[in-house]
């Protein structure tokens, strides 16, 4: 007997389909998640022992290698082999980290950490951690995993979000995609649905070791990211320091050795913990060899010691505000575990006038909506999808003649976005270029960060200005850049997916905006010279060339004139004032009209030597014919 499916008229007949798995990874500082969705809860998949985190702690022995609570029995018995925070340092260079005391780099010249069983690079721990994870969630599955959402924090650059995507693949895990950590929160609380009408949320994620503060317009199936700010090196990590560096100083051990620097590591951050219920702590310090067996540490103490690295946060808050102009937001969702701190919420609460929404564990929510995203992209629910769009954080563009930016993509523009525009060559006879990609909000190469370069070849030779050459700015949902340049006569086109060696490093990529808005009014002016200098630069070297060419046109006399107005010009130009170029260039260009106008005669009786009268007459006749 044959069975035969039943449809209402006009109704598609139901396919049965295999749900796909997707899994959501937040990959923290100082822990790490994995979470799925199986098309009714939303879990957080737990290890045998019930723990739902898992430290993003490695340890590289001789004969084993351990993740999570296992490495961290290591962390004070041999704190070289012991690997911690790693994600601080992912797309980051060497020399940011040659002066921490809590790590032992390798020898070279990329950053690795050296260890028993050799160096080892941020991403190879970031690889061993996610493996763990994927081990981990495995035996709560039905089937193999498909894909995976990671969530990054909103602030991480294009090296930074590279090396996560080479983390991944190094633990042999599909990336479905890399997703803001504000906005996987956003999605864990359902904001999108429960948002009938346009609302405003501010999502303030304190890890670890990052910081993100990001505005999120919202109604049903939508989030729109309006700005975003933070911090890619400042977290719950750096109040651990603070803290440890406060137990020793107390403690008056001025020169710690390693083992005694992760002692104070782990006793503050318990501390910092305990202190968030309590107004004091008494701790055993006897591990720390001090004369002392015991000291207290109150919650007011923390406050103090911690006041500045929130106030950093706060300030990113209202800048982001700013950015955004915007005066006030309907909700504030806490995210990260360093949002726990009393002193972090309260501030939190003042700063935006609201109670923060924090029903859901900081810790995981994350992870959740991570996972509710990687549902919608292994295709399990595809007529359910909300539509996140995501900003870059800094602006991209490219080195233009004098050394002047011009930006292609503005900061906060909404991802995935294309953009593009046309160029041309500086030269005569130019047949090549160097496109230089650069990031940051300055007006001057220099002031910004090099993120690559490439060259285009095979222009063909022409005159100055003459050469059309588009240049392309792809930024993928991931905020992963590619540029593309492409000659239009010739179809001569070459690329680059930006792969920059490291990512901004903590001061940085804090600076850039603040430099950009504090030096906005200077950096005006130094684009108007760096203008003003390429015009006249441009027009002295026309004419000369003309000069050379067909100096015969001007008598001694206008040659003279012409020369004298030109070392004018240049003598203007050694003083950098723009207005005044631009006036010497003004009136050397009107001193140059007549014999550019007799250039002109002279190529039009070349070009109509030996062309019969007639044969004119009948080509115009021809082409006023209808």
């Amino acid at each position: 007997m044959v069975l035969l499916q039943i449809a209402e008229p006009g109704a598609a007949p139901e396919v049965g389909t295999e749900r796909q798995i997707g899994v959501g990874i937040d990959l923290g500082t100082t822990n790490s998640l994995i979470a799925h969705f199986d098309g009714a809860d939303l879990n957080v998949l737990q290890d045998q022992a019930g723990q739902a985190s898992l430290p993003s702690v490695v340890y590289y022995g001789e004969a084993q290698t351990l993740v999570g609570f296992d490495a961290e029995q290591y962390a004070s018995v041999e704190p070289g082999n012991t690997i911690a925070s790693a994600k601080r340092m992912l797309g980051r260079s060497r020399q940011e980290f040659e002066n921490d005391p809590y790590i032992q780099l390798a020898g070279g010249e990329g950053l690795a950490f050296a260890t028993d069983a050799g160096a080892k690079t941020p991403v190879e721990v970031s690889a061993a951690i996610l493996s763990a994870l994927k081990h981990r969630a495995e035996p709560h599955l039905s089937g193999p995993i498909v894909g995976a959402v990671i969530t990054v924090p909103a602030y991480f650059d294009d090296a930074q979000r590279q090396a996560t995507r080479q983390a991944a693949e190094l633990a042999g895990i599909k990336v479905l995609r890399l997703l803001n950590e504000p906005t996987a929160a956003a999605v864990a609380y359902g904001l999108d649905e429960q948002a009938e009408e346009s609302s405003l949320l501010a999502v303030y994620d304190l890890g670890g070791g990052t910081f993100d503060i990001s505005l999120l317009r919202m109604r049903a199936g939508l989030f729109e990211v309006l700005a975003t700010g933070g911090d890619s090196a400042l977290g719950g990590d750096d109040f651990d320091r603070a803290l440890a560096a406060h137990l020793l100083d107390a403690l008056s051990v001025s020169e710690p050795t390693a083992v005694q620097r992760r002692v104070a590591l782990a006793l503050a951050r318990d501390t910092k913990e305990r202190l968030t219920d309590a107004a004091s702590v008494s701790l055993d310090v006897g591990g720390l060899d001090a004369v002392s067996s015991e000291i207290t540490v109150s919650r007011s103490t923390l406050e103090t010691l911690l006041s500045p690295y929130i106030e950093r946060t706060l300030a990113a808050c209202r800048q982001t505000l700013a950015d955004a102009n915007v005066d006030a937001v309907d909700r504030v969702v806490l995210v990260g575990g360093s949002t726990r701190t009393p002193a972090v919420r309260q501030a939190v609460a003042d700063c935006f006038g609201l109670d923060p929404l924090c029903n859901l564990d900081p810790d995981q929510v994350v992870a959740m909506g991570a996972a509710r995203q990687a549902d919608i992209l292994v295709g399990n629910r595809q007529g359910d999808e909300a539509l996140l769009l995501d900003v870059i954080p800094l602006s991209l563009g490219l080195e233009t003649y004098g050394g002047l930016v011009e930006r292609i993509v503005d900061r906060n523009s909404t991802i995935p976005i294309a953009r593009a525009q046309e160029f041309t060559t500086a030269r005569d006879g130019q047949t090549g270029l160097v496109v230089h990609v650069v990031q940051g909000e300055r007006e001057r190469v220099e002031d910004c960060r090099s993120l690559a370069r490439f060259e285009l070849t095979g222009i063909p030779p022409m005159v100055a200005g003459a050469a059309r050459i588009e240049v392309t700015f792809q930024v993928d949902a991931d905020g992963i850049l590619e540029v593309a340049a492409v000659e239009q006569q010739t179809g001569a086109r070459s690329e680059i997916v930006v792969r920059p060696a490291f990512g901004l490093d903590e001061v940085q990529i804090t600076q850039m905006l603040k430099a950009g808005y504090e030096h906005a009014s200077e950096d005006i002016l130094a684009r108007k010279l760096g203008e003003a200098r390429v015009e006249a630069e441009a027009l002295l070297e026309g004419l000369q060339a003309a000069m050379t060419v067909d100096g015969d046109l001007l008598s001694a006399e206008e040659a003279a004139a012409l020369g004298s107005d030109m070392k004018n010009l240049e003598a203007v130009m050694a003083a950098n004032q723009s207005d005044d170029i631009r006036e010497a260039t003004e009136t050397l260009g009107k001193a140059s009209e007549v014999f550019a106008s007799r250039r002109m005669d002279r190529s039009i009786q070349k070009a109509l030597q030996g062309v019969a009268l007639s044969d004119l007459e009948s080509e115009v006749a021809e082409e006023n014919t209808p």
